[in-house]
């Protein structure tokens, strides 16, 4: 299915692609007060799911609730809303939820309040990655960080790192394009203490000398979904979970470490600031936990079915 073929569901109704568009002096623009949440669609032995879709729409109604954005719909609403724009895109196997002030606004505070919704659900290669207009950086299978030394990204008297808030994108990104200049595929940002908080798009986990499965405390990082969930099979496993303020040294010192992600999953390690990690990547954990987390989303793990919402009733 091409991307013009496909469609967006805006408050209520199913638009074309081309269609589903804001104002450029909306306050979503201008202001960066877009809230939105992402969510991967699998292929499963019972057909298409949408991995964790409820865990999902929770976030997403917390960062509009943190953020100020009221939101007429029900989480019930958006639920079948997406599942409906899911069955309209055959094929997609991302999708992306939007809460957004669309109106043209003056102030930093809109006098329109009405925050408008929309969904889409497409494949991020096909509609989006093949037709931008120079290829994007091919995806590593295993990752030179950067720990960030110039800004403290994570700080939750600003806006709170647990809120996808477009805002809370830019400092990140100006940090990226920096490590990516110096050879580096991902950085790890700081608090405003200096202990590791996550990636701009994803959450650490760190594997100590000791066997040691650790990532940073919740206070201080997005509450990653894929991150529950690798707590989780971690648990199911046997494999100890803790979470700690981590100081840098912890990630230089660390046997392995991943990161993980809707978009990422589990996402090995190999080096940090030039420096190699453990003997081998991915480490033994990392493996172990990837292979699991990959069953569970593909519907091969009856331990964790019920994280899997299939698309068609």
């Amino acid at each position: 299915m091409a991307a013009n073929d496909r469609l967006i569901w805006v408050d209520g109704a199913l638009r074309p692609w081309a269609d589903a568009t804001v104002h450029v002096m909306a306050h979503s623009h201008q202001r960066g007060s877009l809230v939105f949440d992402y969510m991967s669609v699998h292929s499963t032995p019972r057909g298409d799911a949408i991995f964790r879709l409820q865990e999902h729409v929770d976030r997403f109604f917390h960062s509009c609730e943190m953020m100020g954005l009221p939101v007429d719909q029900t989480p019930e609403t958006l639920c079948e809303a997406i599942r409906e724009t899911v069955r309209a895109n055959p094929g997609a196997r991302a999708v992306k939820m939007s809460g957004y002030f669309a109106s043209v606004e003056i102030d930093v505070v809109p006098v329109d309040t009405h925050v408008s919704i929309a969904i889409a659900a497409y494949d991020p290669k096909a509609d989006i990655a093949e037709r931008l207009p120079r290829a994007s950086p091919a995806k590593a299978r295993h990752l030179k960080i950067w720990i960030e030394k110039v800004r403290a990204n994570r700080r939750d008297d600003i806006v709170s790192p647990q809120v996808k808030v477009s805002a809370n994108y830019a400092s990140p990104m100006t940090a990226k394009v920096r490590a990516r200049a110096e050879g580096y595929d991902e950085i790890i940002l700081v608090d405003e203490d200096g202990h590791l908080a996550e990636g701009p798009t994803t959450n650490l986990f760190v594997v100590d000398k000791s066997g040691q499965l650790l990532t940073p405390q919740s206070e201080k990082v997005l509450h990653g979904v894929t991150r529950s969930a690798i707590m989780a099979i971690a648990k199911a496993d046997g494999i100890p979970v803790h979470e700690a303020q981590l100081k840098p040294d912890a990630l230089l010192n660390a046997a392995e470490a991943f990161l993980t992600g809707t978009t990422a999953g589990v996402w090995p390690v190999e080096s940090v600031d030039g420096q190699m990690l453990g003997g081998v990547c991915p480490g033994p954990i990392s493996e172990r936990l990837g292979e699991r987390f990959r069953r569970a989303s593909a519907g091969e793990d009856p331990e964790f079915e019920h994280w899997l919402t299939l698309v068609e009733d």
